[in-house]
């Protein structure tokens, strides 16, 4: 089974008395379309749920997943974070759905991080093929709409982090 190690991160920051945490859409293009049955022979996508995830990616070679997950962050939302501490891992197996088809066991470290500066989903164009969108989200409302459990174990752990720590 082939091993894949990535790092992301939990990007916080607090604005009229709330924490708010940094979160990515994946690109609804690919999507299935669906031919509708009328003269008007038009083509529409089904209805669906956005995919909300956390910013994340693989460790480069030579790269440490503190830094990969600052890049990571950078590249999908355009906005720069300092560390605050490391969350934890989250691990699963998933299926390539290209290429090979292989079994994957992957590992994802995450850290969780204050929002410094940048403009939120101001990222080059090359990355939409990645992201969708960026957006803000409350972070108390983040375990509910992300679409990972691992991830949604994350935001809790964020959630109970800043709970824990008035000072920040």
């Amino acid at each position: 089974m082939v091993r894949e190690i990535s790092s992301g991160g939990v990007v916080i920051r607090k604005k009229d008395d709330e924490w708010w945490m940094a979160a990515i859409e994946l690109p609804s293009a690919g999507l299935p379309t669906v031919a509708v049955p009328d003269a008007t022979k038009r083509e529409v996508r089904p209805k669906h749920k956005p995919v909300l995830c956390l910013p994340k990616g693989l460790v480069d070679p030579g790269e440490k997943p503190l830094e990969a997950a600052l890049r990571e962050v950078r590249e999908e939302t355009g906005i720069t974070a300092v560390p605050i501490t490391k969350l934890g891992d989250s691990k699963y197996v998933y299926v390539r759905s290209w290429g090979d088809g292989e079994r994957v066991f992957k590992i994802v470290s995450f850290y969780l991080f204050r929002y410094e500066s940048g403009r939120i989903d101001e990222i080059a164009e090359a990355m939409r093929v990645e992201v969708g969108r960026a957006k803000w989200v409350r972070l108390e409302d983040a375990p509910r709409l992300l679409a990972y459990r691992g991830e949604k174990q994350m935001a809790r752990q964020a959630l109970d982090y800043v709970s824990a720590h008035a000072e920040l």
